[in-house]
């Protein structure tokens, strides 16, 4: 019956004059990206993580506080010494197809999940035993300290971990699924997917959600809308003229100088989903020359200007950190400088000085590009000025994000279809601290694009999160910090606060950092 009732709605959903009566319980949304794939381990991108969010469920999440409160597990309790714990699951999960979720496919799901994610990994490490004891419960057992286990079971964004059914889970970790069955709040209708067009979800009747109100990511997911549409429109002018004229309800981030046109209009409002900010990683391929050489690294650091990169895309004074070398970014509990040089007014001289140190002969670095999102495209543009201002020969390869993703996955040289530096742009999920900032960690060949290799910066990092005392873990922090300045697995080059832009009768926005909506409704 209950299939039967999805196939119905399903219909309905795409009769013009039932679309007409039904728009006050529709959102349309345009997101940063196009939602162009759907296994959120195989893929650390956002628009992978912002369809997760919708489609599926997490055993803990994050509250405002940061902290992991639990989300699927109803109860849980771990061993005096914090080598064992146990968790069991809430009442009244179910699987879209109206199966009971069960601890098997979660334990199945953090498996999977472990397999591919900077902190899965590390918990993967210090696990001895994970396992199903009923339908309701599972076990997990440490073979060496982890003191943030909890923390690990609500990773939120790269390779989030969501709970998928265990037929799904046994999927190789390093093939992408095709079969996106979730938990939920919404049901990701999947015969109505078209890439480069939209993606539909339509509400979860069977959901049951937690009894405690939403806060950040945690608490009730009361889905108050019917349907969400999130909608493909590269061209910012085109969003935002939809956006005027109520085709859409919500840009989740309108270029710089289109955001003061949207805000003249008494129709529209702003807000900051991400308080906090993200910024903009420039990432290195550790693998090819020049960048495998570290002194050649440290060289960009001199011809990166943060400032310079804001002001190019257009980010507001009043949105900007002029300055941050936070590798756990500004603002956190965990910023931090040390060890920090450059990324102010370039220094051509000194930088010259390490390219000529680090063996730099002229050969080309190639620049990926992805041109369909305006901060990311202005950013590249200016840093590889830059960079050829300091005697490098930069060519930039023109693409879109989605051909970006799979690309920088190639390991062949550069004119061989490889590459040598792209721009990412991570919020505070993606790095706030050693445990979580995925492209900090160094492991060489097992990391992700990009494949820095430092084992004293790994052994700095692992000894962080096995620490259980916060003071302990501060001065590790430090040294963390230091040791990354040394090698670099990235260039921090510019943090920066963006706006949503969105209809005045779009009510329940909160700053939730990842876009999500439930507890949002029209009036």
């Amino acid at each position: 019956m209950r299939r039967l009732l999805r196939l119905a709605a399903m219909a309905l959903a795409v009769l013009p004059g039932v679309a007409a009566a039904q728009s006050a319980s529709t959102l349309r949304v345009v997101l940063v990206n196009d939602l162009a794939s759907l296994d959120p381990v195989v893929s650390t991108a956002a628009f992978v993580r912002n369809h997760g969010f919708l489609n599926y469920d997490q055993l803990f999440a994050l509250d405002s506080k940061g902290e992991a409160q639990p989300q699927m597990v109803g109860a849980w309790s771990k061993s005096p010494d914090g080598m064992s714990y146990s968790f069991t699951l809430r009442d009244g999960l179910a699987f879209h197809d109206g199966l009971p979720v069960k601890a098997a496919d979660a334990v199945a799901s953090v498996k999977r999940w472990a397999q591919r994610d900077v902190v899965g990994r590390a918990l993967a490490a210090a696990t001895a035993s994970m396992e199903a004891v009923d339908d309701k419960t599972f076990t997990l057992k440490l073979s060496r300290p982890f003191a943030l286990v909890t923390e690990a079971l609500a990773r939120p964004t790269a390779s989030a971990l969501f709970v998928m059914p265990e037929r799904i889970a046994a999927t190789p970790a390093n093939t992408a699924f095709t079969d996106p069955m979730g938990s939920g709040p919404f049901i990701f209708q999947k015969d109505l997917w078209r890439a480069g067009d939209r993606a539909i979800y339509l509400r979860n009747p069977a959901y049951k959600p937690r009894a405690e109100a939403a806060d950040g990511l945690a608490g009730g997911k009361v889905a108050k809308l019917e349907r969400i549409e999130w909608r493909a429109m590269p061209d910012q002018a085109t969003a935002a003229a939809a956006l005027q004229a109520g085709e859409i309800d919500l840009i989740e981030q309108p270029s710089p100088d289109i955001l003061p046109v949207l805000e003249r209009n008494p129709n529209i409002r702003t807000m900051a989903l991400n308080p906090v900010g993200s910024m903009v990683w420039l990432r290195l391929n550790h693998t090819l020359a020049p960048f495998d050489n570290p002194k050649v690294r440290q060289a960009l650091l001199f011809l990166v200007n943060q400032k310079e990169n804001l002001d190019a895309a257009g980010i507001r004074a009043s949105e900007q950190v002029p300055y941050c070398p936070a590798y756990f970014l500004c603002g956190t509990p965990l910023e931090s400088a040390a060890g920090a040089q450059g990324l102010k007014d370039a220094d051509i001289a000194k930088a010259k000085a390490l390219l000529a140190e680090g063996g730099y002969a002229g050969q080309k670095v190639v620049f990926l590009n992805a041109a369909d999102s305006p901060i990311n495209n202005a950013v590249t543009l200016t840093m590889a000025e830059a960079m050829r201002k300091g005697g490098i020969n930069v060519d930039v390869a023109t693409m879109d994000w989605a051909t970006l993703t799979q690309r920088r996955n190639n390991r062949t040289p550069a004119d061989q279809g490889g590459w040598h530096l792209f721009v990412t742009v991570a919020n505070v999920l993606d790095g706030g601290s050693p445990l979580t900032n995925l492209y900090l960690a160094s492991p060489c060949q097992g990391g992700l694009a990009g494949w820095p290799c430092d084992q004293k910066l790994e052994d700095l990092r692992r000894s962080w999160w096995e620490e259980g005392d916060a003071a302990k873990r501060k001065t590790i922090l430090e040294a963390v910090h230091t040791q990354a300045y040394q090698s670099l697995p990235y260039v921090n080059a510019g943090q920066f606060r963006t706006l949503a832009a969105y209809r005045s009768n779009v009510e329940g926005l909160r700053a939730t950092t990842i876009p999500v909506f439930w507890g949002v409704e029209k009036k």
